[in-house]
């Protein structure tokens, strides 16, 4: 457990160093904060049962250097250096950027595209060198989203619906895919680990669909829709279709495996993806979410589910919120899940949350044949923390996961 200052902002997408290096230490863990726009490097080495604020990197050094602000996605490169992606400017108004930082000082060093290559909107990215590509994504404008969703911010273009294609050794966009209203909310972006493959997939969040990207023949980049989770229609909520609202997707370290988590619906699936373009579902488990029986809101018309799913109970209480952020372990048998989302969203469509707190459960995975399976074994309950419920988020395993190494 460590204290972190300014505990009201929200902490994102978290990095360790890179694999196979001998030379590197995975001894800093890099925490961009979303709404302070600040980024923690946290010392994991020293002691990792306390680990210590080793530096802050203020929001200011970074505006000053970069125009940018609202960090989320951090990843190491292989020069030594650490890539911030940004959502925004200081003021709050969208604009999709990278941020570079120093990786032995952690000193701001400025941007990472070229003047006048900036995105729209930002969000999560991915680089594989070796087809000189970088891809990003793209969420919302801050401003908007830090007050809570609304369906006016979407229908006013507040909302991202591209993957923005990247030269890799240029720094400079080079084609902008438009994921349509299919599209709406691309959030997390994979690769496949395998270097070799030009392909991946990116989970669409407020449109609850999957889509496979990919290099053509002609060497450009397209897109296409593989799997969609259809809305429920429901009574007792804010809208008559619930979306399962996709909201984290991960590969297996040998890309057999997608899973993603419907951090509204409640559950995680898992796909098989060894036909790359047409995933096949091998599993699925349900961990609370917002159609559970004896709740608020009632299911009218769901073609897959024959009954609203059970309430989860783990610890001997009742788990709120739905399934988010997933990590794998190396070997793809133990999928970790938490459930907060973000903490202005978490307050609207999950109140008691902020209440009781979030948790950390263990997925026992079929890797044989599919299958998902909640472990008995392991829970931590982040509602019991001494200066309060607390909202956690991102999981990252020190020794490597599937989504903090890119294989080059």
């Amino acid at each position: 457990r460590s204290s972190i200052a300014y505990a009201s902002y929200q902490r994102r997408n978290s990095s360790f160093s890179c694999f196979g290096d001998s030379n590197k230490n995975r001894d800093k863990l890099i925490l961009p904060s979303l709404l302070s726009s600040r980024v923690y490097v946290v010392d994991v080495k020293t002691d990792p049962k306390a680990p210590r604020i080793f530096k802050t990197v203020e929001p200011e050094e970074i505006s000053s250097k970069t125009d940018l602000a609202y960090p989320h996605t951090s990843h190491c490169l292989a020069d030594g250096n650490i890539m911030i992606s940004c959502m925004g400017d200081s003021n709050g108004k969208k604009k999709g950027g990278f941020v570079l930082l120093d990786g032995q000082t952690f000193e701001v060093k400025g941007n990472w595209e070229k003047e006048g290559n900036n995105a729209e909107f930002g969000y999560d990215y991915w680089y594989q060198p070796r087809h000189n590509v970088m891809i990003s994504t793209e969420w919302g404008e801050p401003n908007a989203l830090k007050e809570g969703f609304s369906m006016e911010d979407v229908q006013n273009g507040k909302y991202g619906s591209h993957l923005n294609v990247y030269d890799w050794k240029d720094h400079t966009l080079k084609q902008v895919i438009n994921l349509g209203a299919d599209g709406i909310t691309p959030l997390e972006i994979r690769f496949l680990h395998n270097p070799d493959e030009p392909q991946g997939y990116v989970g669409c969040a407020l449109s609850s669909c999957v889509f496979r990207f990919y290099k053509t023949e002609n060497g450009d980049w397209a897109a296409h829709k593989v799997i969609q989770v259809s809305p429920i229609k429901v009574e007792g909520w804010a809208l008559p279709d619930m979306p399962g609202l996709i909201t984290d997707i991960i590969l297996s370290l040998d890309d057999r495996f997608l899973y993603f988590s419907n951090w509204l619906h409640g559950d995680i699936r898992q796909y098989d993806i060894t036909d790359r373009a047409n995933p096949k579902l091998v599993g699925q488990i349900f961990l609370g979410g917002s159609i559970v029986k004896n709740g608020s809101v009632k299911v009218v018309d769901d073609s897959q589910l024959k009954q609203q799913p059970d309430p989860l109970t783990v610890g001997g209480r009742k788990v709120d919120g739905g399934p988010q952020m997933i990590q794998l372990s190396l070997d793809g048998k133990r999928l970790f899940v938490t459930t907060s989302l973000f903490s202005p969203w978490d307050k609207q469509f999950y109140p008691d949350l902020l209440k009781t707190g979030s948790v950390l459960l263990q997925i026992d995975v079929n890797t044989e044949s599919g299958g998902l399976t909640l472990s008995n074994d392991f829970y931590v309950d982040f509602g019991k923390e001494p200066d309060g419920p607390a909202l956690a988020h991102e999981v990252r395993y020190p020794g490597g996961d599937c989504t903090s190494d890119i294989w080059i």
